[in-house]
């Protein structure tokens, strides 16, 4: 038991020193995962404008509003992922990880 302690601790350990990138990747999924869900609502509720104003607001959600959520969201799950002590960060992120590759196999 010790030596799986062990290992979750040093794969903690390592985690920790990337996890601004581990919580890059995990926006970048989530984003990838349920942006056409986001597009297609959005493209729902501004059918009937104008093309030009349809197509600028479209933009806007896209290169403003994504590029936005991963700038600022980003930091915020890497500071709460860094919440985890040395025990619990790994399987945790290996939960996330697990979770996010189901629902990317559903869709």
């Amino acid at each position: 038991m010790e030596v799986v302690l062990d290992l979750i601790a040093t794969l903690s350990r390592w985690s920790r020193g990337h996890l601004h990138d581990i919580a890059l990747a995990i926006m970048a999924t989530v984003l990838v995962l349920f942006g056409p869900a986001l597009n297609a609502w959005v493209q729902q509720r501004i059918g009937s404008l104008n093309f030009l104003f349809r197509t600028l607001l479209f933009v806007l959600l896209c290169a403003v509003g994504y590029g936005l959520a991963m700038i600022y969201l980003t930091p915020w799950l890497a500071q709460g992922l860094g919440y985890f002590n040395n025990y619990t960060l790994a399987p945790v992120l290996l939960l996330v990880f697990f979770v996010i590759g189901v629902i990317a196999d559903r869709n």
